[in-house]
């Protein structure tokens, strides 16, 4: 495999102190790095030295209504806002991505392209934006709602709010300054373009008061993987996280989605299909195993059954006894991939509550696997040699630990496999990922 082409892709997906829902418990964490931006800062910096594509923020708009006395168990409820911490990352790394989550729901378009604009300049071409849509009432009664809009409307939504990002970013051509003190002429105006947008949902003027990104558009990422959420990506997405747990169905997730881009008149290398994995590494498989149910045995159980009450649409389990089934519930307006992959993942295994909370607590709802790096290795390449994943978003479950042990340890087998870069070739998230530079849609 030495002289392979094709290499994964990897994106380190940076959380608090770490994925797994009691990482901050952990004897060896230090739960005080969760409020610290220098943990932030050695966080990015180990990743680039891992020559990742790409380091990777969520986000949400407010703490979920429950029990205050519930809510202090957990360490969710730290969030810094992402793109202020990726301007501060770009001015201490020098080749790694920057992606960061920003919901089309409560943000005007405008200043969704200004912002992401203006961290690709200052990254010189680094930047990524996770498109997402707010999919929680909590969230939507921190923006004068009493609930979220319903799923089918928030992403029609998002595909306008797409269209408008892309039209402001176009605004300006690529050179488009002059800079001529003799004739008094700042930028031609040849180039510069009023997008004028009326639409469903929004009517924007522009331009934007700078130049097109560098990248000319920064990368655009999603994360739904439900049939919406598919449709949104195949038009508009240049990579996708999802959640899979088994080779058959993230194959024919990747083969589906790949499939939807024809329709767009897109190839399917222009969309990389990465799914979320969490790596246990110990120096034998038994160590590693031995390593992850030292972290189960931390969950509070309270916590575990309020985190899948959550993902599963705030459905009351307060009635049912840990060691029931999952139940039956109504379909939400929340994350329906996440809800049905949850559900499957039940009804395949006939689990319990509690061993449903304890599947989602580690990595909620993306596949865990443990092992020897070489396990570890194996598994990536078999996925992603049998067209289930273009490359994979890493998820450590303790941090700084887990991403140390997967730069030392995995990331050189995968090297000696030819299955992973060993130097940046290029300078922007673009050509680490290999996607072409959009072309305006006024050249």
């Amino acid at each position: 495999m030495a002289n392979q082409k094709r290499q994964i892709k990897l994106g380190a997906f940076l959380q608090s102190v770490g994925h797994h829902l009691a990482a901050w418990r952990h004897p060896d964490v230090d739960p005080e790095n969760a409020t610290r931006f220098s943990h932030l800062q050695q966080l990015a910096q180990t990743a680039e030295r891992g020559k990742f594509d790409a380091i990777f923020f969520a986000d949400a708009l407010g703490l979920p209504h429950i029990d205050q006395a519930l809510l202090s168990k957990g360490a969710v409820t730290y969030f810094w806002e992402p793109l202020t911490v990726l301007s501060a990352l770009a001015l201490n790394t020098s080749k790694i991505g920057l992606i960061s989550t920003v919901s089309t729901s409560y943000l005007q378009p405008y200043h969704l392209a200004r912002l992401f604009a203006s961290l690709d300049h200052l990254s010189q071409g680094r930047a990524g934006w996770n498109l997402v849509t707010s999919g929680t009432d909590f969230e939507a009664r921190n923006f004068s709602l009493q609930q979220q809009t319903p799923h089918s409307e928030r992403y029609r939504k998002a595909r306008e709010y797409v269209d408008v990002v892309k039209g402001l970013w176009d605004g300006w051509d690529d050179n488009p300054y002059l800079f001529d003190k003799a004739a008094g002429q700042f930028f031609d105006p040849a180039k510069l373009h009023y997008l004028n947008h009326e639409g469903e949902f929004f009517s924007v003027a522009g331009p934007l008061q700078s130049a097109r990104p560098v990248q000319g558009y920064p990368v655009i990422v999603q994360a739904g993987s439900s049939e919406d959420g598919q449709n949104l990506a195949a038009a508009t997405a240049e990579v996708v996280f999802t959640a899979q747990q088994f080779l058959p169905a993230a194959q024919a997730f990747y083969r589906g989605l790949k499939e939807k881009l024809a329709a767009h008149g897109r190839d399917e290398d222009s969309l990389k299909i990465m799914p979320g994995v969490m790596p246990i590494i110990g120096r034998t498989a038994e160590e590693a195993e031995e390593k992850y149910q030292a972290l189960q045995n931390l969950i509070d159980p309270a916590v575990g059954i309020a985190l899948l009450s959550a993902f599963l649409g705030n459905i009351d389990l307060s009635r049912y006894s840990i060691d029931d089934p999952v139940p039956d519930f109504p379909d939400t307006e929340g994350w329906q991939s996440r809800q049905q992959l949850l559900v499957d993942l039940a009804r395949k295994d006939n689990l319990s509550i509690r061993q449903l909370y304890q599947k989602v607590a580690g990595a909620r709802g993306h596949r865990i696997i443990t092992g020897t790096a070489s396990d570890i290795a194996d598994q990536l390449e078999l996925w992603f040699t049998q067209g289930a994943a273009d490359g994979f978003n890493i998820l450590p479950a303790t941090l700084p630990q887990g991403l140390d042990e997967f730069v030392d340890q995995v990331i050189p087998e995968l090297q000696r496999r030819g299955l992973f870069r060993t130097e940046y070739t290029g300078n922007t998230l673009r050509e680490h990922l290999e996607l072409a530079r959009p072309r305006s849609q006024y050249a």
